[in-house]
């Protein structure tokens, strides 16, 4: 719609003109189940064939002033329908002042109230309040999803989050449910109340409901005024899923992160109850609405997990508490700084997380996972800095991204490195008592933490925040004459698109093998560092002249910076030899993440990753980098690697993952990885029959329980590869005939090596909007199997021809999903040819849209560079050996 798509300009205007006192909202969703004479249909977890009313009334007041009376605006909503709008006891004909998106306001007061009663719509997009039937009891719940602009979708506002409010809400509910808000609620017949919120903005409002599993619990604790804070704490989840529901942890971390929040940030937590829902068919991971939070239930483990899994889920919720402060207390003016809340929230998460938790080692799957996200975002075309130029509401969704969150927490952390953690943790409880309620930009931060530090943080900010791309950092040695070093420099190279070189306060480690007491004989140990400055093209460590030679240095030991590691040939070479030799985990993951790096850019081979995967991957005592290095090596084979030796590379991951299956400890979390990971290189016969026979009882590994979750697992291979059909998944689904079972499944059936499967798949999605979000997800994921190339080439002219419809006709969500699961890009060079065409024809395009297909462009053109180098490789080692 025209008005859809907010602008910064519109809303800096609308900013200046208007301030917000109230809102009241009452929403009646007594449709989401039907009447008497029309009960609703058990669903497959899809609400497209329920038989119910498509809306819900949505009656707003809001309480506002006008800067400038006589003046007009606008205010916005996305609705099937308006029944009445009044504008200070006049009424407006909506059919005048509504075009579908916006509500025009004329001749405004000093003094305004805007009462507002429309017909919204229930989503099947995970946009607005979204409607789930469970197809275990034909249950229904609602819950709703923001950011970063569709609390429109419920209920009429001003949505920016400079134009803050309180709120109170009214949901008249079915019998038998329960409703949750952002306050606390009282319940008077099928009515619901709830408590005026502090001032808050319109997209982390919140409404949950239904039939909802509810588990209490409180924490106290004794504030420094001597007085007593009381929270009480709620976890929620759909009743069928309530036999896995582990309450008890998620309540443990919630207390933990409590404490040390309270500990830390000097402002004790202010939105009243602290109630964590757990949400079917959600988009995010999780959304951090104030005494209100969402989390995708999959954070809810039905089958066995690793403890990686267990740790992410922790992460999570630390992360959307930080955010009680870091976006909540104190929210940025617009989303070009939505690193002041995202940024510091990821980064707050893992230092809670460490420092809190019983996951002391958090800050290695930081720098494995989480820095690799913003690695890969940082060399895409459309990097950008931490603190982003957000025209529209479409550029502000495409930036919840791993600069924003990975690389802004990195950041973050060479932060803490240069100004000290406890000059940082001060400048943050006086942004806290400064802002509170309020909205901030860069430079509202910064200044506290210039009062606390004492260090320019101007000239910082422009090196860190303000400058796009990553720089890489190299060792030199250079060794005397006695053997040890005569000079170790750290060079610093950037890439000519972006050539900002920053300043790095690093560690810079040396490792050798050494001889000592309680130490592995053979293993590579930190016996010199030392913590300096990089500034310019070639810093010289002073501190480490005279050490002895080193077999490994490690540039950013501790992972202090933000930076790509290389390595010195020394370096290089002793890795190869014996990476896992490097005894410390931390260190060790750096290695790998390093060694990635290097394969996505072409500068080592993908067979020779693969390579270090297969020797060393088995020695790797960290469960979350070890299934890191999984996805990695499975991502060298299909995307990295010379096409003529795809097949090799995954029979021999194939191989060395069965071998490692065998012989990890009988029920352990190494056995569950290497299984999840066999089975997703599995392709041989031999491959296949082992599946098979696990799954059917005539193959066993001793200590392995293959529970729902991996029968599921097990089958997608045998699916992609044509020994599971229909009826086997169909009757996989009646085993487990749940939301999560129907996701599996269609995932399967679209995954299967037939050109009707994949007309059918493409279909479903691509012609048609009747799939929730959930299944289209789970279509696209089956869609494209590397193994499928020739299958899946058509496509590349199809979806071509319907991105621009697509993006025009479905809601950002699913238009994001179709682009980016859609793009051909395991068809090499014609489709980066056919992508190439396409941007040079659709220069006017939607930006969103061009950005997204610019970012997968990119990514197949890495692809290429990499198969490449890995061919070149191989012809060179032939002709040597020859």
């Amino acid at each position: 719609m025209p008005g859809e798509n907010l602008s910064r300009d519109e809303a800096r205007e609308r900013a200046a003109l208007l301030s917000v006192d109230a809102y009241e909202v009452a929403l009646d969703v007594r449709s989401a189940v039907g009447t008497a004479q029309n009960p609703p249909k058990r669903g497959d977890g899809d609400a497209a064939g329920d038989d119910v009313q498509p809306t819900f009334r949505s009656v707003t007041t809001i309480r506002f002033r006008c800067a400038e009376p006589g003046a007009g605006s606008f205010a916005d909503l996305i609705a099937p329908s308006v029944t009445a709008v009044s504008l200070n006891g006049r009424d407006l004909d909506p059919a005048d002042v509504f075009d579908g998106s916006r509500i025009t306001l004329e001749d405004l007061a000093s003094e305004n109230e805007l009462v507002v009663d429309a017909q919204c719509a229930y989503s099947r997009t995970g946009e607005g309040l979204h409607r789930f039937v469970d197809p275990e009891d034909g249950e229904v719940y609602l819950y709703t999803q923001y950011e970063p602009a569709d609390s429109r979708r419920v209920f009429a506002n001003f949505e920016q989050p400079d134009l803050k409010a309180p709120f109170r809400f009214e949901v008249t509910a079915p019998d038998g449910w329960g409703v949750w808000s952002n306050g606390a609620g009282e319940q008077v017949d099928s009515v619901w109340r709830f408590a005026e919120t502090k001032p808050i903005s319109t997209y982390i409002t919140a409404v949950v409901a239904g039939p909802y599993h509810y588990v209490t619990d409180s924490y106290t604790r004794i504030l420094d005024d001597g007085g007593t804070l009381e929270i009480p704490l709620g976890a929620m989840c759909r009743r069928s899923l309530a036999r896995y529901f582990d309450t008890d942890d998620v309540f443990l971390i919630t207390k933990q992160g409590l404490d040390f929040f309270h500990d830390h940030f000097g402002y004790p937590y202010p939105f009243g109850k602290y109630d964590q829902a757990f949400v079917p068919e959600y988009n995010l991971g999780a959304m951090e609405n104030p005494g209100c939070v969402t989390f995708r239930e999959e954070y809810i483990y039905r089958g066995r997990v690793t403890e990686a899994a267990y740790e992410r889920r922790a992460n999570t919720i630390l992360h959307e508490m930080a955010h009680m402060w870091f976006g909540d207390l104190v929210t940025m003016r617009w989303w070009d700084d939505l690193w002041l809340k995202e940024s510091f929230a990821d980064f707050m998460g893992a230092f809670s997380l460490v420092e809190a938790t019983r996951w002391t080692d958090g800050w290695i799957t930081f720098a494995n996972n989480r820095k690799s996200w913003a690695y890969r975002a940082d060399q895409l075309p459309s990097t950008h800095p931490i603190t982003a130029d957000i025209r529209d509401l479409q550029d502000a969704k495409l930036n919840f991204d791993g600069i924003t969150y990975a690389k802004g927490a990195s950041v973050l952390k060479q932060l803490v490195a240069y100004v000290g953690q406890d000059a940082f943790l001060e400048g943050a409880r006086r942004y806290f008592k400064r802002h509170a309620y309020g909205n901030t930009r860069l430079g509202d931060l910064l200044s506290v933490l210039e009062e606390t530090s004492g260090r320019d943080m101007a000239t910082w900010s422009r090196a860190w925040l303000q400058t796009a791309g990553v720089a890489s950092l190299t060792p030199q040695v250079l060794l005397g004459e006695d053997g040890r070093v005569a000079e170790l420099a750290v060079v610093q190279e950037a890439p000519e698109s972006h050539p900002t070189l920053r300043p790095h306060r690093v560690r810079v480690g040396l490792y050798r093998r050494a001889d000592l007491e309680g130490v592995e004989p053979g293993a590579l140990v930190r016996y010199a560092s030392a913590e300096t400055d990089v500034e310019g093209a070639r810093s010289v460590v002073a501190e480490l002249a005279g050490a002895e030679a080193p077999e490994l240095v490690l540039v950013n030991d501790d992972d202090l910076t933000y930076c790509k590691t290389r390595f010195d040939e020394t370096s290089l070479d002793t890795l190869r030899a014996g990476l896992g030799d490097v005894m410390e985990p931390l260190p060790r993951a750096l290695c790998w993440s390093a060694l990635w790096n290097l394969t996505r850019d072409a500068l080592l081979p993908a067979r020779e990753f693969v390579s270090l995967a297969l020797r060393f991957a088995g020695r790797e005592s960290d469960i979350g980098v070890l299934q890191m290095v999984h996805a990695w090596a499975r991502s060298a084979v299909a995307h990295y690697a010379a096409p003529e030796w795809r097949e090799e590379g995954g029979r021999l991951l194939a191989q060395g993952a069965l071998r490692e299956l065998r012989l990890a400890a009988p029920g352990s979390q190494r056995q569950l990885a290497w299984a999840r990971f066999y089975a997703s290189v599995a392709a041989d016969k031999a491959d296949l029959e082992v599946l098979q026979g696990l799954l059917d009882g005539t193959a066993t590994v001793e200590g392995l329980e293959v529970d729902q979750e991996l029968r599921w697992t097990f089958l997608e291979p045998l699916a992609v590869h044509g020994a599971a059909d229909e009826s086997a998944l169909a009757a996989e689904l009646g085993r487990d005939a749940t939301a999560s079972g129907k996701r599996h499944q269609v995932r399967c059936l679209a995954a299967r090596p037939s050109a009707q499967v994949k007309a059918e798949a493409w279909e479903s999605v691509v012609g048609s909007d009747e799939l929730s979000n959930a299944l289209v997800e789970a279509v696209i994921a089956g869609f494209s199997q590397p193994s499928q190339r020739e299958l899946l080439a058509p496509y590349t002219e199809r979806y071509f021809e319907v991105i621009s419809r697509i993006w025009e006709e479905r809601s950002i969500q699913i238009g994001m999903h179709v682009v980016r699961g859609f793009f051909p890009g395991l068809q090499g060079a014609p489709a980066l040819d056919a992508a190439d065409a396409w941007l040079a024809a659709h220069e006017d395009a939607p930006p969103a849209l061009r950005r997204l297909v610019l970012e997968a462009r990119d990514d197949l053109a890495r692809a290429l560079r990499g198969q490449r180098a890995d061919a070149e490789a191989a012809a060179a080692t032939a002709v040597v050996a020859g």
